[in-house]
């Protein structure tokens, strides 16, 4: 251990001849952490959501996806796509088709989504865990059924297992369309589908436009024949997603988009880092401006050891080498508190995480009840080592300042 690190380390905890720098020094540490444990804890929170939109989204959207850059469909039976189906990575892969359609349940019609799936769709996303009615059967005994969003199933005014089927109308795609004024269906393809089941992801998106069906069904209104909006694929558990999406870029080329969870919902998740980033800049502003207090502290430890300074002088010492002295106290007081802050605000957010203390408003207004908690270790790092930059940087030209001003 250095000496000027030593007497930086002794003036910390000692007792000073004036009781005010001894508060000042205090007062610093608890600014220095408080900025630093609001910064724990607000990313921490944007983490959290981060996460929930993930788990709400995951047992919607598949693993990996692929999908056409140019045209809405493509044959899934041509060479690559079999090459991909055949990797030792993939779990399984489901066909999907997607396409706007006309909902008509009684006397109330509304627009929705309709995306056709495989028999294995069910399987191989959590469909299942965001049923609030129903079951996820899409064929029995020769008919088709479909899951709704809540929302929409709100607008029809239907629930699961109503005796009647809806109408789904979609626009002829192929051949003349003569328009009949006398009956204007004639220029769709319709099909029934009854209702199997009701789900919620908790995300207005799908709520409310998204009805799951057989793509049978839906190739029958789509003239789609063989075509596919887009293959969802499930990995295998321990495989990484990102290492599988580079492989089956270099087979798809340039021609078709290849997406994890992350990229198929980037809007969203891009807002929330932006708030996370954003948050994170204000808060190291803050942080700067609580280091102000050390500047404080440091002068008035410059004033009241000059009697110190004449001794280490007559020891031998250099003004470099009793300016460093200063540095280091600063620099103390400064790592002091950032680690009470992060230590402080990790506790926190851990408490938060188990006991949801921190409420987001009475029962049954969210989704959630608490607030959501993530704390990732990379945050921690990228918070410690700002912080200790931002103070290194604070108290390095004032203490060089004071240091010629007062120890000339």
């Amino acid at each position: 251990m250095s000496f000027p690190f030593y007497i930086a380390k002794r003036y910390l905890f000692s007792k000073k001849s004036h009781n005010a720098i001894n508060i000042i020094s205090m007062i610093s540490v608890c600014g220095v952490a408080v900025a630093t444990l609001s910064t724990v804890c607000i990313l921490s929170v944007l983490n959290g959501f981060s996460d929930m939109v993930a788990d709400m989204f995951g047992a919607f959207d598949p693993e990996l996806k692929i999908t056409p850059v140019h045209g809405k469909r493509f044959d899934p039976t041509v060479e690559p796509f079999l090459k991909i189906k055949s990797l030792p990575e993939i779990n399984a892969v489901a066909e999907s088709i997607e396409d706007n359609v006309l909902l008509n349940y009684g006397d109330r019609q509304v627009p929705a989504v309709l995306k056709g799936v495989s028999a294995n769709y069910t399987s191989l996303t959590g469909i299942a865990s965001i049923l609030l009615d129903g079951n996820t059967v899409l064929t029995a005994g020769g008919s088709y059924y479909g899951l709704l969003g809540v929302n929409l199933a709100n607008s029809l005014g239907v629930n699961a297992a109503f005796a009647h089927p809806m109408e789904v109308y979609a626009p002829r795609r192929e051949g003349s369309i003569s328009v009949n004024l006398a009956n204007p269906a004639s220029s769709y393809n319709k099909e029934y589908i009854f209702i199997g089941g009701v789900f919620q992801v908790k995300q207005m998106k799908y709520d409310g436009n998204y009805l799951i069906a057989p793509i049978e069904a839906a190739r029958k209104l789509f003239d789609g024949r063989n075509e596919v909006s887009a293959l969802e694929i499930q990995l295998k558990q321990g495989v990484s997603p990102s290492k599988i999406q580079a492989k089956i870029r270099n087979i798809t080329g340039h021609d078709f988009d290849v997406k994890n969870r992350y990229e198929q919902q980037e809007e969203s998740f891009r807002m929330i880092n932006i708030e996370k980033w954003v948050s994170f800049l204000l808060l190291c502003f803050i942080l700067l401006i609580a280091t102000f207090n050390i500047i404080g502290s440091i002068s008035m430890l410059i004033i009241d050891k000059q009697a110190d300074v004449v001794i280490f002088r007559n020891l031998g010492m250099d003004n470099r080498s009793i300016s460093r002295i200063f540095f280091f106290e600063g620099w103390l007081i400064s790592a002091l508190g950032v680690v009470v802050g992060i230590v402080v605000g990790v506790l926190l957010c851990l408490i938060q995480q188990h006991f949801g203390l921190l409420k987001l408003g009475s029962e049954g207004s969210f989704s959630i009840v608490a607030y959501p908690v993530s704390v990732s270790g990379v945050d921690l790092f990228f918070i410690a080592l700002s912080a200790l930059v931002t103070c290194f940087f604070s108290v390095f030209y004032p203490v060089r300042y004071l240091s010629k001003k007062w120890l000339a």
